[in-house]
Formats: structure tokens, C-alpha cells, sequence
């Protein structure tokens, strides 16, 4: 096994095991709602420290249910994931693109090894015959 593979290997391990050890353990289970985000586990402790807060800002946009919240969470994870692939997409196909034309000009050399000035590569121009030939 190589080292890349080895080091793959032990990454999806790793996010496995995140995945599947606070189900194990039984993490959450004293909670109402074991799995909730942040933004609510913040705004429980806010309240049962200052019951009387009153929030600057409210939101624009109250989904009417939690699965429409989570839809458009995973929606929006998507998008960014796809504008992130895209990106390193085109950035690989870049430089992917910049090394086949760098191995086109190292390849473009002439039968006596000198190099060929690549912007006429599509004309010949006939050379003189060389001295002491038939030709001559």
C-alpha cells in the first residue's frame, strides 16, 4: 500500500468513528432533542441565564417547519460545495492545461537536435542543401 492510500485510509476511519461514536455512546440522550445545532443550544443557555433578553436582530426568513430549515441548509451546503469543486476543477484543469503545452514546446525539437521556434510549427520553409551533397 502506498502512503497517499494509507493516509486515505486512516482519514475515513477517522470520519467514521466521528460519525459513529456519539450514536455508540449514547451522547445527547439525557436532551429532549439529542442532535440540535448550536444556534438553538446557544439560545437555551441565553435564556435560562437572562430571561428577559431581548434579541438586536431577528431573523428574515422563519422556515415554518424543521425539515424546511434543514432542506435549505443542505441546499445552501451543497451550493457551496459545488462552487468550491468547480474552483479547484478549474485551477487543476489550469495547470493541467500549462504543463501539456510546456511538454508540446520541450517536444518540438528538429532531427539534429536543435529546437524548433514552435510559432511556425505549422509552415516549413525549405533549407538549403548542405555543402558537398547531391543537392549542392
Amino acid at each position: 500500500m502506498s502512503r497517499n492510500t494509507k493516509i486515505n485510509a486512516l482519514l475515513l476511519l477517522v470520519v467514521a468513528a466521528l460519525a459513529v461514536l456519539p450514536l455508540a455512546l449514547g451522547l445527547g440522550d439525557h436532551k429532549e432533542e439529542p442532535f440540535t445545532g448550536a444556534d438553538a443550544e446557544a439560545e437555551t443557555a441565553i435564556t435560562e441565564l437572562q430571561p428577559d433578553y431581548e434579541p438586536w436582530f431577528s431573523p428574515l426568513y422563519e422556515p415554518p417547519s424543521g425539515e424546511i430549515e434543514s432542506a435549505l441548509f443542505a441546499l445552501q451546503a451543497a451550493l457551496g460545495a459545488g462552487v468550491l469543486a468547480y474552483y479547484f476543477g478549474v485551477r487543476r484543469g489550469r495547470r493541467q492545461g500549462e504543463a501539456r503545452a510546456l511538454a508540446k514546446t520541450g517536444d518540438a525539437v528538429d532531427a539534429e537536435g536543435g529546437a524548433v521556434d514552435t510559432a511556425d510549427a505549422g509552415t516549413s520553409v525549405p533549407s538549403a542543401p548542405a555543402p558537398g551533397s547531391k543537392d549542392a
